[in-house]
């Protein structure tokens, strides 16, 4: 009896180290919200993004956020520079500029161009609706990314009235994710 519960024990604890982001496209995330609602983490790259890759090597490994993002969210991976077509809002948007051959910056989709962004990498929160709620632009630690996970998931952007808002609640955060 013993030995078995030392093997439950070791396999959930190498199923919690080995958790991992399940990544998946827009269109997957939007088809899976019909069925089990849930808010939508978009992480906006490019192939060029030093912080891009920074971003996904340490914060998006780290264990807690990678637990956090896969319980709570429909995690989305999109090239702002790639050639994916997305359908959106009755829209279709393209990357008509995208060359296969180009090393480097690439032409900016037209989704990329859609959100509002500028600068890499951006992670956009969708509601449960689809609706974008939010980008935060830049590569954020597993701690620091924290705050605006839990903040989204929970609704408390819903109750801000001012700018100054998001600035006290992140001051008085208290996080509990490692690295």
């Amino acid at each position: 009896m013993k030995f078995k519960l030392l093997v439950i024990i070791l396999l959930g604890s190498f199923a919690t180290q080995a958790q991992e982001i399940q990544w998946m496209t827009l269109a997957e995330a939007m088809e899976a919200q019909k069925t089990v609602p849930k808010k939508i983490f978009m992480d906006v790259y490019t192939v060029w993004c030093g912080p891009c890759k920074l971003l996904d090597k340490k914060t998006f490994a780290n264990k807690d956020v990678a637990r956090y993002i896969s319980e709570h969210y429909y995690a989305v991976k999109f090239n702002a520079e790639g050639n994916e077509e997305i359908a959106f809002y009755d829209r279709v948007f393209r990357n008509p500029n995208y060359d296969p051959k180009r090393k480097g910056r690439n032409g900016t989709h037209e989704f990329t161009q859609f959100l509002g962004i500028k600068g890499y990498p951006t992670m956009v929160f969708f509601s449960e609706e689809g609706d974008p709620i939010m980008p935060v632009v830049g590569y954020y630690t597993p701690r620091q990314l924290e705050p605006y996970l839990k903040m989204i998931k929970q609704g408390d952007y819903a109750v801000f009235s001012k700018p100054e808002d998001i600035q006290v609640y992140l001051k008085t955060f208290i996080p509990r994710f490692r690295g």
